[in-house]
């Protein structure tokens, strides 16, 4: 019998193209130490100046802090609407099922600068009505992200469903379980890993997006991604460097709890 693994040219190749797709990213650390005030690499000294600078500036604290609420509560919303959405199309299986999945996928297929027109024009609408929720509102913010990273939810909440064995749904039916036991005692705890992947990937959509952000933003909903964007713009700041470097260790870390989660799902179901 032939062996499986690849042999090392294979190997070779694979590392050679994982080391350039990594190069942008590996290059961001040295920078985010370079002791001078603009972005350059490091001549001989290294210097932890502008990992300070994140921390004695409170825009990058309080930037931070409300993206983490953003993308909660997208992520939130996002998840939930797919689950119940999921659970819908899974349990009823409508005539026109296909026809609906493909518009809530829309989101995924129109080009990012309709969906922020159109989400502009929403978000101002809503701002004549009320102050809480509309243009440069975290809640308004919020509200857009959810919108567009529902699909992705949407899309792993299917991929579990259909991986569920009908028959026990069809078994608690003729035991006589109503619709609510049968969705909430047993379709949604054989998907659970699916709806915590869903959350996470939620999580990290909404806390990266900026070209929605930069539409219905202005001077009060300011992201952590916004924040950014103003740096590089405006005056190209080293600590933006350093920021990136945190930002790439906590995205690793969710997605190696991505990957926990996933494997620890697998090995439940066998």
């Amino acid at each position: 019998m032939q062996s499986s693994r690849p042999g090392p040219v294979i190997l070779i190749l694979a590392t050679a193209i994982a080391l350039f797709l990594l190069m942008p990213l590996i290059a961001v650390v040295p920078v985010s130490f370079t002791p001078a005030r603009f972005l350059s690499m490091p001549s001989g000294t290294l210097s932890l100046r502008h990992y300070q600078a994140l921390i004695d500036n409170p825009q990058w604290g309080q930037s931070i802090l409300l993206s983490l609420r953003i993308g909660i509560l997208s992520s939130a919303i996002a998840t939930s609407l797919a689950t119940l959405f999921g659970l819908g199309i899974w349990m009823f299986q409508p005539r026109f099922s296909a026809l609906m999945i493909g518009f809530v996928l829309l989101p995924l297929v129109v080009p990012p600068v309709v969906s922020a027109m159109t989400l502009y024009f929403l978000m101002t609408a809503l701002s004549s009505v009320n102050n809480w929720i509309g243009y440069d509102t975290w809640l308004g913010v919020a509200l857009a992200h959810a919108v567009m990273i529902t699909p992705f939810a949407v899309v792993l909440i299917l991929v579990a469903l259909y991986q569920v064995d009908r028959r026990i749904d069809l078994a608690a039916r003729g035991l006589g379980a109503n619709l609510a036991t049968r969705a909430l005692k047993i379709i949604i705890p054989n998907i659970k890993f699916g709806i915590a992947t869903a959350a996470l990937l939620s999580f990290v959509l909404s806390w990266e997006e900026i070209g929605v952000t930069l539409f219905i933003t202005s001077v009060n909903a300011i992201t952590l991604p916004r924040l950014m964007w103003m740096g590089l713009r405006d005056n190209i700041d080293p600590a933006i460097a350093a920021i990136s470097v945190v930002l790439i260790i906590v995205t690793a870390v969710i997605l190696g709890i991505r990957i926990f989660i996933e494997r620890r799902g697998a090995a439940q179901q066998q």
